[in-house]
């Protein structure tokens, strides 16, 4: 046990003086300028830690996406090729799956509905002896978990008992632009939603100035549609003007009306 606060090692030490004398030459204090977590290469990268694509020694790798209902694995052969056949590439790459999938339930502590999706062999005995590998490496985890054999497709569907927050939810939290989705509007769709914003202002707006304030890769979207946007100007007689602001976001944007073209 090594510690960093002298106050809490001399309590320590205190209490094994009584408790268990034998165990006192195991506490060591920490000193120096060096952090405790530096010093000994403890620092936790989230990113890295919980990153969806796992590499595997092979050259293949996993996939894992944790979802609403349930967490979903997909095994790929990456770089990997084998020596000899594809049969025996996807054998060696599911068997090395199985294993490093068993060590990522653990390390990030996923829990509830797991389905796993192995590539497919043919041959139904590496099935089941990559379904074998599992349940052996599986056997190392504190959490009760229940495995169901591979399917024809693939696939392998199990549960693991929900020990304590995983992973996820002690590092991450909804992101508050896409809540959560992992993806946001396209410029496209964005510019369209503009047009169609304008073409229902323009009967109220003849003669006046809009100002539309977007991030500048939405402003060069529409500076490229500047035909269209001159169009919409003509029939509804009123003056446009984009204003790029760097601070926005790229799917935020602002109208602003002024009376006149003054």
């Amino acid at each position: 046990m090594v510690i960093d606060n002298r106050e809490e090692y001399r309590k320590i030490l205190e209490f094994l003086s009584r408790a268990a004398p034998h165990l006192k030459g195991c506490v060591r204090l920490h000193e120096g300028p060096r952090d405790l977590f530096e010093t000994y290469g403890l620092e936790v990268d989230p990113k890295r830690l919980l990153s969806p694509r796992v590499w595997l020694k092979s050259g293949g790798f996993i996939v894992i996406e944790p979802c609403e209902a349930f967490t979903a694995i997909d095994v790929n052969t990456g770089r990997f090729v084998g020596k000899k056949d594809l049969e025996e590439t996807v054998f060696r790459t599911n068997l090395e799956a199985a294993r490093e999938i068993a060590y990522q339930l653990r390390l990030r502590n996923i829990g509830g509905l797991i389905v796993i999706d192995f590539i497919d062999m043919e041959d139904p005995g590496h099935r089941e002896e990559v379904y074998q590998t599992l349940k052996e490496a599986l056997k190392r985890d504190r959490a009760k978990t229940a495995v169901k054999p591979i399917s024809d497709f693939g696939l392998l569907e199990m549960t693991r008992e929900r020990r304590r927050e995983s992973l996820y939810e002690v590092f991450l939290e909804r992101c508050p632009h896409c809540g959560g989705e992992g993806r946001i509007k396209s410029r496209r769709t964005i510019g369209y939603e503009i047009f169609r914003r304008l073409e229902r202002m323009g009967p109220h707006i003849r003669g006046k100035v809009i100002e539309i304030r977007l991030h500048p890769e939405m402003a060069e979207f529409l500076a490229e549609e500047m035909d269209y946007l001159g169009e919409i100007e003509g029939r509804y007689g009123f003056e446009l003007s984009l204003s790029p602001d760097g601070e926005l976001p790229v799917w935020e944007y602002k109208f602003f009306i002024k009376n006149d073209r003054t």
